[in-house]
């Protein structure tokens, strides 16, 4: 298997490197960027050494349709929904980390994200890449929008709740932090250290451009959901999403039948991990792997379930999930490549 990356300059770009030198049915990888044509990666990011082909290539669509047979975007919104048919009208297989395949209805797209994206004809095409719940599709999928890293942390707590129509439709709110990794490397105000160091701050409030991605899965699965309350919040950390879940159950629930729904529904799942009761994960303890790790609580008091999920945004919010959908779309075994554990402390 051939691999071309693009985007590898990035922070999600360059965790893609990381976990493809260890996969074992990765034959080589190419890596291209509209910007540092010729220029080894390690320009870029000293701690890949002297990586063998790790010299940066000029994007030339027709190029990398002839010498590989999958194309990943590590990339910001707009790029991928330019470059990526094309490479799909050549038979190459695309792996798309950025949103612009994420969003089956153009316009809602163009109202979150503020650009114009792919026809309608490539949106249709598009498989959305939440691996432990759209498996089936993922094994026949050209193009693979893989899902974005606060989503794939909420909806991966959300799902055997909403699947199950276990809560109240209207009354789902999500409390969700971030390391500033999740914002990318390119420098700015909001991620100044001086600004983010000892300090924890809010943002996109009521606007952040995940919320239709999590509703329209949601909607996917019960069609009755209703508009959720979505939160954002940066924290002074690398990596590491947690979101903390609540929502009004419809019928009274005990804590066990709350822990057997949730090890059941992920029972199959390589790297979900449920805690025991009064256990909750922290996101040093998924940090720099492919788990997802979920706590549960319910409150009979109140009627409430309590969900807590976390990952590392780099991996199971971005390149870790990327190759998970790899594996599953080659027929390979689904943790190739991804067995690394977190590490810690």
């Amino acid at each position: 298997m051939n691999i071309a990356v693009i985007g590898a300059t990035g922070y999600g770009g360059v965790e893609l490197v990381r976990f493809l030198r260890h996969h074992p049915h990765v034959h080589s990888c190419s890596f291209y960027s509209s910007s540092q044509d010729g220029i080894h990666l390690s320009e870029s990011f000293p701690h890949v050494g002297e990586l063998e082909g790790a010299v940066l290539r000029k994007i030339d669509v027709e190029q990398m349709a002839n010498e590989h047979e999958v194309v990943f975007f590590a990339t910001p919104p707009g790029v991928s929904s330019s470059l990526a048919p094309a490479l799909l009208d050549k038979g190459v297989k695309v792996i798309d980390l950025s949103g612009d395949f994420r969003l089956k209805d153009r316009s809602v797209y163009e109202m979150w994200y503020k650009r114009q994206t792919a026809s309608d004809r490539y949106l249709q095409q598009a498989v959305y890449g939440l691996t432990e719940w759209n498996k089936e599709e993922i094994q026949h999928a050209q193009l693979l929008s893989n899902p974005g890293c606060y989503p794939t942390a909420t909806l991966l707590g959300l799902a055997p709740l909403v699947k199950e129509r276990l809560i109240e439709e209207d009354s789902i709110i999500v409390d969700a932090k971030s390391g500033v990794s999740g914002a990318g490397r390119k420098a700015s105000l909001h991620t100044h250290f001086s600004e983010i160091n000892e300090n924890v701050k809010i943002y996109k409030v009521n606007s952040h451009q995940h919320i239709p991605e999590i509703e329209q899965m949601l909607k996917t699965w019960n069609e009755r959901i209703q508009p959720i309350t979505f939160s954002t919040h940066l924290i002074p950390m690398t990596r590491g999403i947690m979101a903390t879940i609540y929502a009004k159950v419809k019928k009274e629930l005990t804590m066990e039948m709350l822990l057997d729904l949730y090890q059941t529904s992920y029972k199959d799942s390589k790297f979900v991990r449920i805690r025991k009761p009064g256990q909750f994960p922290s996101t040093k303890e998924v940090y720099g792997s492919n788990y997802c790790d979920i706590g549960v609580a319910y409150d009979e008091r109140t009627g409430r379930v309590t969900v807590v999920s976390v990952i590392d945004n780099l991996v199971k919010g971005a390149a870790g999930q990327a190759l998970q959908n790899l594996n599953v779309m080659m027929g390979w075994e689904e943790e190739s490549g991804l067995t690394l554990g977190p590490i810690y402390p």
